[in-house]
């Protein structure tokens, strides 16, 4: 079996855990892109804390889950959004307006579309989370 997307697999099992009610959940392999949107949860109180565990080969993701989650995927192929398409996307996504958080790739980084809407720019869509 070929991986084809390790953000994908690790949201799945983030999913999976969550729906089986652990409270931990081993994520490999990681990548930088994985971290950054670990990073996005975390910051939103979706997640607790992470370890990140190096194997000296892809890597491997420790979390800690919260309860909070109740889905998140990627968005493939990974679209872009202008700045003013970004409300038609948490629409079209998101199950309330004020519930979850659409994750963008930027020119400043990895972020949720809020912060994309703060800082005036549009990107790639990754992947949301509620």
């Amino acid at each position: 079996m070929v991986l084809m997307s390790a953000l994908n697999n690790a949201l799945r099992n983030i999913v999976n855990a969550e729906k089986r009610g652990k409270r931990q959940v081993l994520i490999r392999p990681c990548s930088k892109v994985v971290v950054k949107f670990l990073t996005v949860m975390q910051k939103n109180g979706y997640i607790g804390e992470f370890e990140i565990v190096d194997d000296k080969r892809n890597g491997k993701v420790v979390v800690n889950l919260n309860g909070r989650i109740n889905k998140c995927g990627v968005i493939s192929p990974r679209f872009d959004i202008k700045l003013d398409a970004i409300e038609k996307w948490v629409v079209n996504l998101l199950p309330a307006r004020q519930f979850g958080h659409i994750v963008l790739t930027t020119s400043y980084g990895i972020m949720d579309h809020n912060e994309a809407r703060e800082k005036g720019t549009g990107g790639k869509v990754l992947g949301f989370f509620y």
